[in-house]
């Protein structure tokens, strides 16, 4: 019998799978959400569900950052890190030296932007492991952050610089704004523009991308700055949300914007990705953690659901894109 005579739910073999790339993970939201909801009915209750979008809003921002990294064939493991120098950066500036705000925002972020660029030139133009790269500036930027900090936390007491978070704009809590406009954006780079492209054909096939005429420096190069800038941007938010500024945040947030991007559809095998994914998969994230609380389930396990989510979406991913030999 051939490959594609055998049927999975009544259809061939690279049907399902092409079926499954495109709605797998919205089945899998819609069965968790009935699940859980199911079995704690306030968790379906509109105040929920948008303390839900609101809490995943710094994670999303990470992972379409990390899906820029992934999707050319790298990651970077270094975001947690600039979450947190933004953070220490932003307490000196603001919360010691009373500096203007924007100002103060605006060299914080460029920071980042700048360790993200770092980061895309190691790993474009002189070809190293993007694992080993942005591992390596994970810790150096950590250490940096904790130098200037000097290892102590600084109390944010501007009431502005809180509203950064807390904040509304037309009934609609911030981080969802700030969202909402990063996923726009990032769906018009990704699946619009030249540099879209780009990216997907220096993930999928380098040596046809460069056949083709793509910088491969700059496509990379841009990517990791960008992720730089949006991990910057997610400090930013979570500073004025926690109302301190240290060095010792944003510890594993990089598993989560994996997860993220796995979840989403995005393929460590390089040039397969979409923006919609990535948020639905940060929701994903985001509905196991507030459903886990609704259940209460002890936080230990938290981390070891998301090993496993990995693995999982990893495997699947690699069953869904397997090619026929």
């Amino acid at each position: 019998m051939a490959k594609n005579d055998k049927k999975v739910l009544g259809m061939d073999q690279d049907s399902f799978r092409m079926f499954m790339g495109k709605y797998g993970i919205g089945i899998v939201l819609i069965g968790m959400v009935i699940i859980i909801s199911i079995m704690r009915p306030r968790f379906i209750q509109p105040t929920n569900l948008l303390n839900i979008f609101t809490q995943i809003s710094i994670n999303g921002l990470i992972a379409y950052g990390m899906c820029l990294a992934i999707t050319t064939g790298g990651i970077d493991l270094s975001v947690g890190s600039q979450l947190a120098l933004v953070s220490c950066i932003l307490g000196q500036l603001v919360g010691v030296k009373n500096m203007n705000m924007v100002l103060s925002i605006i060299i914080a972020l460029a920071v980042a932007t700048a360790f993200g660029f770092l980061n895309g030139v190691l790993i474009a133009k002189f070809d190293m492991f993007p694992f080993v790269v942005t591992l390596s500036t994970q810790l150096i930027i950590r250490s940096i952050a904790q130098i200037i900090s000097n290892g102590q936390a600084v109390s944010m007491t501007s009431s502005v610089f809180k509203s950064i978070y807390s904040g509304n704009f037309l009934g609609i809590p911030r981080p969802i704004v700030y969202l909402a406009i990063v996923v726009i954006i990032m769906y018009i780079v990704m699946h619009w523009t030249r540099f879209g492209r780009y990216v997907y054909a220096v993930g999928g096939n380098v040596n046809a991308a460069i056949a083709s005429g793509v910088s491969v420096f700059w496509t990379k190069t841009l990517c990791y700055t960008i992720s730089g800038l949006l991990a910057g941007l997610a400090g930013l938010i979570f500073t004025s949300k926690t109302g301190a500024a240290q060095a010792n945040i944003g510890v594993g947030y990089e598993t989560d914007a994996v997860a993220a991007c796995v979840l989403g559809g995005t393929s460590f095998a390089g040039g397969i990705s979409t923006a919609p994914g990535v948020l639905l998969g940060s929701i994903i994230i985001g509905c196991i953690y507030n459903g886990m609380n609704f259940l209460r389930i002890d936080s230990y396990y938290q981390s070891m659901t998301k090993g496993i989510i990995i693995i999982c979406a990893v495997l699947l991913d690699m069953v869904m894109n397997k090619k026929n030999r």
